[in-house]
């Protein structure tokens, strides 16, 4: 069973095999693919932000064996020739066992191999486990003209197979960094579990499901953690702001107040 001595550890250690991992590429542009012409590098510092509350998602909220928490945030800067995951679209194997267990170490081959390979991935980034729901985490980037896009994932624990991120999210605007960027989280579903609950055993789907959003309604059963029929959709369960960085790479600049989101939490009688 899951507690957070292993995810703490998990955080260490990616951090060691981070440091020892991709080396920045720089290679020519795939055919048809659109290229930043910003300066060539930016850094920006990344904020997750856990909104998990027993207030705002009443229902089987986890207090204990453990208690509601986040993973490890693992990511990579890269071009539109790499995907770490796709809405509607099979996870990799490497996803897979993140989802699943948070083990990271297929999930990093794979990111290794696509920039080897592809030429595809600038670099990657983690950031600590949250231990509770709420609370944040933080860590800095480096984004590339011909490697833009970002995207992350982050588990929700305990969960079957559940996590949040953001798929291909680009940095770039035209011929400019984009200074800030603020988005809201939901909860999604890797599709290699059947779990309906916080708690459930691992119950393998077979064949293996497409990657969707878990709603407010869908899976559309009274056992979904998830399931609050009265509301028309769930509200954010996470957060994420990316601002850039002006000065030197240690350098920080906090969210500005203007992105803090409104209060997410919901009224609903199902706890």
């Amino acid at each position: 069973m899951e507690n957070l001595s292993p995810a703490a550890a998990l955080g260490r250690a990616l951090w060691a095999l981070l440091l020892a991992t991709l080396d920045s590429t720089t290679g020519q542009p795939f055919a048809g693919e659109s290229v930043c012409s910003a300066r060539t590098l930016a850094k920006y510092s990344v904020t997750f932000t856990g909104k998990w509350s027993q207030t705002a998602f009443p229902k089987q909220y986890p207090l204990f064996r453990p208690p509601a928490q986040w993973s490890s945030l693992l990511g990579a800067a890269h071009s539109s020739d790499y995907s770490m995951w796709r809405k509607n679209e099979y996870v990799s194997n490497g996803l897979r066992d993140f989802a699943e267990r948070g083990e990271a170490w297929a999930l990093m081959r794979e990111i290794e191999a696509a920039g080897e390979k592809l030429q595809s991935v600038h670099g990657v980034f983690s950031a600590p486990a949250v231990p509770s729901g709420t609370g944040q985490t933080s860590t800095e980037l480096e984004v590339h003209s011909r490697h833009s896009l970002v995207s992350f994932v982050v588990r929700i624990v305990p969960s079957p197979d559940w996590f949040v991120g953001v798929d291909s999210l680009d940095l770039c605007e035209g011929g400019h960094w984009k200074e800030q960027v603020a988005v809201d989280l939901y909860p999604h579903d890797a599709g290699t579990d059947s779990g309906f609950t916080f708690s459930s055993p691992n119950f393998a789907t077979i064949p293996q499901d497409t990657v969707t959003e878990i709603t407010s309604s869908s899976p559309s059963h009274p056992a979904n953690s998830f399931y609050y029929p009265r509301l028309k959709s769930l509200p954010p369960i996470a957060r994420v702001t990316l601002v850039r960085l002006r000065q030197g790479p240690r350098a920080f600049i906090p969210p500005t107040p203007g992105l803090a989101s409104r209060d997410n939490e919901i009224v609903d009688s199902l706890s």
